[in-house]
């Protein structure tokens, strides 16, 4: 099968239940900070025009087949407001996570899902995490790349990885907006520059803060090939041969590139094949960021455009990979099922 391990749902529920609050309206003016009112304008209109692409299940299956993409891991739009209070979190989540379980039972042979959890409550986050895997079935769950200021590796938060890594449940790091502010926001550059590094800054701590030692059988996935990380961590390895502040890890940095996996959204053969150097091809799989402007829509051409592949490695990357991480089985059914196009 071929799968595509990095997609999108807007659950229009779940926005309801945020507009207006203080925090959103704190949240937006923020995440405005890197953009230029240009990029704004871009933005609000690719919203609008994606909105009934991104919640219609019926379309996202034909434009599946367009892209020759068998099986696709829908996840929520990655804003997990992680400003919300513990009763509208818990609701926020539980909408967000109904949905996708629903868009994706519409089609169980092509669409699996992932939810949220609200990780600034890390209690109520591993409970949200036990509702999505073993109750709604989904795969896993996103995060961003910062949890309101805090890092991903943050010792509050020990008690969910274990529990993810307790469950298998697939994680995406997934980025939303950018910490640099204003120096990133001419030309787009808080998305094109400030994506990938605010994902680089993120694995870093997670692999420098010891975190995959404690807990070596997390399924962790970033997107967008892992930011710079995969290309850049022979410095890291540096530092920690020589520093002795920088090892708060047990090995060499860039070994624990074998213990992430990383989308293919790279955008070039070059780029893609630095990533499958880096981190190997079984830590490689498909992704296309649909249905934003910034995704693509020819991904299996895009890996077949890297030459240098065996066959074995391009059928890992292609789907081989994901379908034993996310325990996917059986050949994909074009069908639908339950509600009518447009409404899960």
């Amino acid at each position: 099968m071929i799968v595509d391990v990095h997609a999108h749902l807007r659950v229009p529920e779940a926005d309801a239940l945020v507009a207006g609050e203080p925090g959103f309206a704190v949240e937006l003016a923020t995440e405005q900070l890197s953009h230029s009112a240009e990029s704004l304008a871009v933005n609000r209109a690719q919203l609008m025009r994606i909105t009934p692409v991104v919640t219609d299940a019926s379309r996202r299956l034909a434009d599946m087949d367009a892209m020759g993409v068998d099986t696709q891991l829908v996840g929520p739009m990655p804003m997990h407001h992680y400003w919300t209070g513990p009763g509208l979190a818990q609701r926020f989540s539980r909408t967000v996570n109904e949905a996708v379980a629903a868009h994706c039972g519409r089609a169980p042979g092509r669409l699996a899902g992932l939810g949220t959890v609200p990780l600034q409550h890390p209690d109520l986050a591993v409970k949200e995490l036990d509702h999505a895997v073993s109750v709604l079935g989904l795969r896993g769950v996103s995060v961003a790349t910062n949890v309101a200021g805090r890092e991903l590796a943050d010792p509050a938060f020990e008690d969910f990885w274990a529990h993810a890594e307790a469950l298998g449940a697939f994680v995406l790091i997934h980025p939303w907006g950018c910490s640099l502010g204003s120096r990133l926001a001419s030309h787009y550059l808080g998305n094109t520059v400030g994506q990938p590094v605010e994902t680089t800054v993120a694995l870093s701590h997670v692999i420098f803060s010891g975190l995959l030692d404690r807990r070596p059988g997390l399924r962790l996935c970033a997107v967008h090939g892992g930011g710079y990380l995969p290309f850049y961590l022979g410095r890291g390895d540096h530092a920690w041969r020589v520093r002795p502040d920088a090892r708060g890890c047990l090995r060499p940095p860039s070994s624990y590139l074998g213990q992430i996996w990383f989308d293919s959204l790279v955008f070039t053969p070059s780029g893609l094949e630095q990533l499958v150097v880096a981190a190997g091809a079984n830590r490689v799989m498909l992704g296309t960021d649909y249905p934003f402007d910034m995704g693509v829509t020819d991904p299996v051409q895009r890996l077949d455009a890297l030459t240098t592949l065996s066959a074995a490695e391009r059928a890992a990357i292609a789907g081989g990979n994901a379908v034993r991480l996310l325990g996917l089985s059986g050949s994909p059914s074009p069908s639908l099922e339950g509600a009518p196009d447009g409404i899960a």
